[in-house]
Parts: structure tokens; C-alpha cells; sequence
């Protein structure tokens, strides 16, 4: 079973534009989960990290906005952890009217052209972020039929499974976190598509041939690291998709992508939030 810590941490003020700011700080420390609210946020993080709190207060210790934050945690037992999930936190989601994104036990489902059964158990993507749901209309916007795909980060799965839906062949999802890994394969099967998984980081990259779509909705820091290696196994031609960032990081993305062959083609904005489309020349 994989405990959590429940990290609350309360802001003065508190704005939108702080919490925002506040989970992308939380997240490059490896918080994997937040829910904002008009006080704060509840950050989540593995047990198996360490201390949440302490991990909060040094990742927030140069927090550039005037505000006092007030933080404490609490351990959350996995499966406790689970069933306040099903019953509070994740609701059926249709995206754009094509997509509905729900879980195996709700019961009041949209009908859509494409039905997606995501039981998350902690792992990132059930479409209700703003980043997962640019990368499901970038991908609902592309033309897949017998295209290969690599998602990395593939979290839930969830970009993976809809890239399968929309007929791509040979599907890969790579991710670095056990447990959202193993959510992975429960999902997959849930949904009864084609998608091969890889327990990893981007170095498992050196296995595969290149893809004509590569997803990546991880974070800044990650993707200026390893877009060399992503560029690398895009063919010519293919389509990089990116989220996990902010409108303003996109031109230090862009300029890193482009000393690989990427040219930014387009991109979704919501909520500050940003999720570029690039192909490789």
C-alpha cells in the first residue's frame, strides 16, 4: 500500500496567481497532487519521500509573492487515501464534447465519441488539469490513424489510451513513479486498448525507435532537460506535444526546442497555463 503525506498549506493572502505559482514550485519538488482552494492548497506527496512538510518549506523557502504560509501534513494511508478520491475529488469530465473522462464507479456518464475509465490512485491525469485537458484537445485535433506515439510521463495513462482510441499504432507510455506505472497497466486494461508501458525515465528513450508523436506533460524543468532526447526520437516531420508549464515559460521551451529541429506550430492557454504544439523540421 503507498502512503501519502497530505500537505496543507495556508496562504495570506491568497490569490489564484499564488497558488498557481505555489503548485509549480511544489511540483518541481516532486508533490505530485494539488487542490487549491480560495485559502491555499493540499499538496500530496509519497511517504516514501520524506517529510512533506519539510520538503514544502524548502521548496517554498524563496517564494517570490508577498504573502505568510502557514504549513502542516498529515499521512494518508493508501487506500484511504483512494476512497476519498472516488467519493470527493473525481468527478466525470467531458472535454470539447468528444471526450468524457470518468472512473469505474460513477454512474452518471455524458455520452461521447470517446469514453475514457481512469481510476487514478494518486497518478496524475484524469483530464480535470488544466494541462491534461490541452493535451487531450491538442490530441483530439491531430491525426493519429497508424501513427506511433511515445507519451512520456504517461501518469494515468490517460493520453496514451485516447492516442490508441484514435487508432495510433504502437502506443508507448514511459514513467518514472512505480505506483502511477502500475495504475497505468490497471488503466489500459480497463479500457482494453493496445499500449505498451516502460517503468522509467527518458534515458529508457535509448530503446525505441523515433515516433511520429511524442506527449510530454511533465513540468518545465524536466523538459529542458530531456528535449534533446525527446527531438531525438521524433522523426522528421513529427509532432511534439508539451504541457505542465506556464504561459511565460513558453519562450525559454521554445528557444531550447528549436536547437533541435522543433518549430512551435501552435498552442492552448488556459488559466496561465500553456500546452505547445512543435514539429520537427
Amino acid at each position: 500500500m503507498n502512503d501519502y503525506y497530505s500537505v496543507r498549506i495556508d496562504a495570506r493572502p491568497c490569490t489564484a496567481d499564488i497558488t498557481d505559482l505555489m503548485a509549480a514550485f511544489l511540483a518541481d519538488a516532486g508533490f505530485e497532487s494539488f487542490e487549491p482552494d480560495a485559502n491555499g492548497l493540499t499538496a500530496y506527496i509519497g511517504a516514501a519521500s520524506g517529510d512533506g512538510a519539510l520538503a514544502a518549506r524548502e521548496a517554498l523557502s524563496d517564494f517570490p509573492m508577498e504573502t505568510r504560509l502557514e504549513i502542516s501534513q498529515q499521512l494518508v494511508k493508501g487506500q484511504d487515501w483512494n476512497e476519498e478520491w472516488e467519493k470527493h475529488y473525481f468527478k466525470p469530465i467531458l472535454i470539447d464534447g468528444r471526450c468524457v473522462i470518468h472512473s469505474s464507479f460513477h454512474t452518471d456518464i455524458p455520452a461521447a465519441e470517446y469514453d475514457i475509465v481512469i481510476d487514478p490512485k494518486m497518478a496524475f491525469g484524469t483530464g480535470h488539469h488544466d494541462t491534461t485537458s490541452q493535451m487531450v484537445r491538442h490530441i483530439l485535433a491531430s491525426d493519429l490513424e497508424g501513427r506511433s506515439v511515445i507519451d512520456m510521463g504517461t501518469g494515468t495513462g490517460i493520453l496514451g489510451i485516447l492516442a490508441a482510441m484514435r487508432g495510433a499504432s504502437g502506443v508507448t507510455g514511459i514513467e518514472i513513479d512505480r505506483p502511477a506505472y502500475e495504475n497505468a497497466i490497471e488503466n489500459v486494461a480497463l479500457n482494453g486498448v493496445r499500449m505498451n508501458l516502460i517503468h522509467g525515465d527518458a534515458s529508457s528513450l535509448a530503446g525505441l525507435g523515433p515516433a511520429d508523436f511524442l506527449f510530454a506533460n511533465i513540468n518545465r524543468n524536466i523538459i529542458l532537460g530531456d528535449i534533446d532526447r525527446y527531438a531525438a526520437h521524433l522523426k522528421s516531420g513529427g509532432t511534439m506535444l508539451l504541457s505542465g508549464f506556464y504561459e511565460e515559460d513558453t519562450p525559454m521551451i521554445a528557444e531550447a526546442a528549436s536547437r533541435h529541429g522543433l518549430e512551435l506550430e501552435s498552442r492552448l492557454i488556459s488559466n496561465r497555463w500553456t500546452a505547445l504544439r512543435l514539429v520537427k523540421r
